[in-house]
């Protein structure tokens, strides 16, 4: 099936939790970081539950129990039953009881999340490379006190034949304190003692697609995220909008050099952009303009903002309102000016000068 390439931020004249029937939010660095919630989360998630928006909550953190999470999410101010939680925990497992037999043992490389969606799915849950019978090797995110011997542990049963499953490869995973090291980085360091490929299940792939419409029955559904290569692309790979929230791992310099599975529908500061509607980006004589911004890509490879002279206010989105232009619209209105440029490619034009203006 061959797909039309983004080219531009969608408009919306609704806003987005009423656009859409079910949320399905990233965690770490859109509802919260390092334990925290994030500025404006629990309030806007509470407004889209009271008006009727259904939650639900998609993270390849295999780390914690749907049950941790959901206690974790009341603790702060986010009523959630572990129903709502889904985890890539869940996804591999179903994976891997797909491919071996009820009762098989499964050498788990990461936390207790892993061990409870293995156990939901019948398998047994086991620590040591020399089990009898050894069916799969499973690895997620365990979180900073992993035990380096883990990895080694992962790596005798791989190089000795056993299949190997890894809940997702998010490289990094943002906290209180900044970006740490995710999944992937613990993959990688397998994959070089072994040479070996493991099957992924977390997104951006189809498995974790999967278990959330099945878990959710979501029938309008809307990804809120903040990763460009996971959250983003799980979207396109699934074939459904996306919200790309500026309050994590992406920037706005890497959102305009996004290649085209990685575009998302409509990009908002935080979770205030489920309340809102989203402005429309049109062409201008020379560009693309947005709100009180109009964009343009010019010939010396320069992407170049220019504001109205007239006074306008941010049209549409999570703006803080007030005088003067929203700065999203800027960025919007930079979005379709880049990714016209790039068209399937990625964006090279310098939008350095452009961002600093917006203060992004």
């Amino acid at each position: 099936m061959t797909r039309q390439i983004r080219t531009s931020p969608a408009a919306s004249d609704q806003s987005l939790h009423q656009a859409y029937d079910t949320a399905l939010l990233d965690l770490d660095g859109v509802v919260y970081a390092g334990g925290r919630a994030i500025g404006h989360a629990v309030e806007s998630l509470a407004a889209a539950r009271a008006d009727g928006m259904h939650l639900a909550y998609v993270t390849n953190n295999a780390l914690r129990t749907p049950e941790a999470v959901a206690e974790h999410l009341g603790e702060l101010g986010i009523p959630t039953d572990a129903a709502e939680v889904i985890t890539s925990a869940q996804a591999v497992a179903r994976l891997i009881a797909e491919q071996v037999e009820p009762g098989s043992k499964v050498l788990v490389i990461g936390g207790e999340g892993l061990r409870v969606a293995l156990r939901e799915r019948g398998l047994v849950p086991v620590e040591s490379a020399e089990e009898e019978g050894l069916a799969a090797v499973v690895q997620g995110y365990g979180g900073p006190d992993l035990a380096w011997g883990r990895f080694a542990e992962a790596s005798y049963a791989i190089n000795r034949g056993v299949p190997w499953y890894a809940s997702n490869t998010d490289l990094t995973i943002p906290g209180a304190r900044g970006i740490a090291p995710g999944n992937g980085a613990a993959v990688e360091v397998v994959r070089i003692a072994t040479g070996a490929e493991p099957q992924v299940a977390g997104k951006p792939l189809p498995p974790m697609h999967r278990e959330t419409v099945l878990r959710t029955g979501a029938k309008r559904p809307l990804v809120v995220g903040d990763r460009l290569d996971t959250d983003i692309e799980g979207a396109f790979n699934g074939g459904v909008d996306s919200l790309l929230v500026l309050t994590g791992v992406t920037d706005a310099e890497q959102l305009l050099r996004a290649e085209p599975r990685h575009r998302p529908t409509y990009v908002d500061r935080d979770l205030r952009g489920l309340l809102a509607g989203q402005p429309e980006v049109v062409p201008a004589a020379e560009g693309f303009r947005c709100g009180g911004w109009t964009a343009v890509a010019l010939n010396n490879g320069v992407l170049e903002l220019r504001e109205d002279d007239e006074e306008t206010g941010g049209s549409g989105g999570s703006g803080d309102g007030g005088s003067g232009s929203d700065p999203l619209d800027g960025l919007r209105a930079l979005c379709a000016a880049a990714w016209t440029a790039a068209a399937e490619d990625v964006c090279t034009l310098d939008a350095a000068k452009a961002l600093a203006r917006l203060g992004l």
